[in-house]
C-alpha cells in the first residue's frame, strides 16, 4: 500500500499523454483555458494548442479562416482586443446580419447596396458623449457589423418592412447612428428616446428608451402614439415592439429569412402568417395574413387598424370544369368583447376573380376595431363558368389580428391614480 501511495504521489500532470490533456481541454471556455495556462508550462503549452482556438474563434467570432502567419490563438487576441466587450452578443447579430445579406442577396439586392460600413468604437463613445447616455452594447455590437443604411429616398431599399394600402404607404429604413443621434429626443413624453429607424412617407419612427423614464422599460423599443384626448402634449401611449435590441432586431431578421414575412415587389412586407390559417374547399384554397399599422392607430380613443392579404388558389390539378367566378363575401367579426357584426357585399375589392386550374389571386384589404384584438372568418361564393347555376361557398379560415402591447404614459397612469383617489376620499 506504501509503494501504491508513492507512485500515486509522483503522478503530475505534466506526465499525462498530450491527447487526454487536450481532449479535456476542449470542453474549456477561453476564459479558463487561459487561466489554465497559468498553473504550469506544459498546460501553457497546451492551452495554446491551435485546433482549441480554431473552434472557439468559430464559435465567438464565426471566423473560419486564417490569415496567413497568424495563429487561431492570435486572431482570437485580435477579435478579442476589438470587439471583447460584445462577446456575448457578435456571434448572435452577425449570424443574424449573415443570413438578413444572404437571403436579400437573391431577392431584394438593391438592399444590400444601401447597407454602411460598421462604425468604430471612437465613433460610437463619440455618439455616447454627443447625447449625453450609454448605448446598449447589443445596439452598439450590431452597429459594429453594420452602421444602418445609406439615406437614399427610393424605393426597394428599406430594411425595415414596408406597407402598401390604395391611399397609404409605409417603409423604414433602419437609420445610421450618426442620424439617429440627430433625432434622440429630450423632449417631455420622450426624454431620452433614440430613433431606431424612419419613414420618408409617414414621418413615423421606432424608438430606443435608453433611460428608465416616463413609463419606458430600460431598452425597449416601441412606436410612439400621442394621447388623442389628452390635453397634455407629452401623454404619449406606446406600442412595444421589442424588450432591448437584440431581441427586437434577430426577431425581425428571423421573420424575414424564414419566410414568414413576404417580399412582394421587391420589398419585405410585415405581414404575419398563422400556419393553420388556411381552408381547403374541393380544389381552393384560402389563406390569410395580416399586419398591425400603428401609424394609423391610437390607445386613447381606442381604434386600432389592421391590413390582411388574402390569397386564393385553385389547384394546377383541377379539372377545366371547375373553373368558377368569385361573385359575394361574407364575413362574421367578433371582437374582443364578444361584439359580433356580419358583414356581405360582391367581389372582393371591387373585383370579381375567374379562378382556373392553378390560378392565384392575391388581394389585401383593411379594416379597424375599438378592441386590440378580434377575429375574421367567413366565406366567399362562387359560381361555375360552365353552370352559372351551380353555386357553392368557399370558406376563409378563421384569422386572429391582435395589435401588439401597449404601454400608458406614467402621465396619464398618475392622473388615473390621483382620481381615484378623490373619488375615494368623497365616499
Amino acid at each position: 500500500s506504501l509503494t501504491m501511495a508513492a507512485a500515486t504521489s509522483e503522478l503530475r500532470v505534466d506526465h499525462l499523454p498530450s491527447d487526454p490533456l487536450l481532449h479535456i481541454l476542449s470542453f474549456l471556455g477561453f476564459r479558463d483555458l487561459i487561466h489554465c495556462s497559468y498553473a504550469s508550462r506544459r498546460l501553457n503549452e497546451l492551452s495554446k494548442h491551435n485546433p482549441l482556438w480554431k473552434s472557439l474563434c468559430s464559435k465567438h467570432w464565426l471566423a473560419d479562416r486564417l490569415q496567413s502567419g497568424v495563429s487561431w490563438y492570435c486572431l482570437f487576441k485580435q477579435y478579442y482586443r476589438d470587439l471583447g466587450r460584445y462577446i456575448q452578443y457578435y456571434p448572435v447579430l452577425k449570424r443574424a446580419w449573415e443570413q438578413l445579406k444572404s437571403f436579400l442577396q437573391q431577392r431584394c439586392p438593391r438592399m444590400i447596396a444601401s447597407l454602411k460600413e460598421g462604425a468604430t468604437e471612437v465613433e460610437l463613445n463619440d455618439i455616447e458623449a454627443q447625447i449625453g447616455c450609454r448605448l446598449p452594447d447589443d445596439y452598439r455590437c450590431s452597429y459594429r457589423i453594420h452602421n444602418g443604411q445609406k439615406l437614399v429616398i427610393a424605393t426597394e431599399v428599406e430594411l425595415m418592412g414596408s406597407m402598401s394600402l390604395s391611399n397609404h404607404y409605409r417603409s423604414e429604413v433602419l437609420l445610421d447612428v450618426e442620424t439617429a443621434a440627430g433625432g434622440f429626443q429630450q423632449r417631455k413624453g420622450m426624454r431620452r428616446c433614440l430613433p431606431l429607424t424612419f419613414c420618408f412617407h409617414t414621418g413615423l419612427s421606432q424608438y430606443m428608451a435608453l433611460e428608465p423614464a416616463e413609463g419606458r422599460r430600460m431598452f425597449e423599443s416601441f412606436y410612439p402614439c400621442p394621447d388623442q384626448t389628452a390635453q397634455d402634449p407629452s401623454a404619449i401611449d406606446m406600442f412595444i415592439t421589442g424588450s432591448c435590441f437584440l431581441e427586437w432586431f434577430t426577431t425581425y431578421v428571423h421573420n424575414v429569412v424564414t419566410g414568414e414575412y413576404p417580399i412582394i415587389r421587391d420589398q419585405i412586407f410585415r405581414y404575419v402568417h398563422d400556419k393553420g390559417c388556411v381552408a381547403t374547399t374541393d380544389d381552393i384554397t384560402v389563406s390569410v395574413s395580416t399586419s398591425f399599422l400603428p401609424e394609423l392607430s391610437s390607445v386613447h380613443p381606442p381604434h386600432f387598424f389592421f391590413t390582411y392579404r388574402i390569397r386564393i388558389e385553385m389547384s394546377s390539378g383541377a379539372s377545366p370544369e371547375a373553373a368558377c367566378q368569385l361573385d359575394s363575401r361574407y364575413w362574421k367579426i367578433t371582437t374582443s368583447d364578444g361584439n359580433v357584426e356580419e358583414v356581405q357585399g360582391p367581389g372582393v375589392v371591387g373585383e370579381f376573380p375567374v379562378m382556373t386550374p392553378g390560378k392565384v389571386h392575391e388581394y389585401s384589404s383593411c379594416t379597424t376595431f375599438s378592441t386590440p384584438s378580434e377575429y375574421m372568418e367567413g366565406h366567399y361564393t362562387f359560381h361555375r363558368l360552365a353552370n352559372k347555376e351551380e353555386v357553392f361557398h368557399v370558406a376563409i379560415p378563421r384569422f386572429h389580428m391582435v395589435c401588439p402591447p401597449f404601454r400608458e404614459p406614467v402621465v396619464r397612469t398618475v392622473k388615473a391614480a390621483i382620481i381615484l383617489l378623490h373619488s375615494e376620499l368623497k365616499i
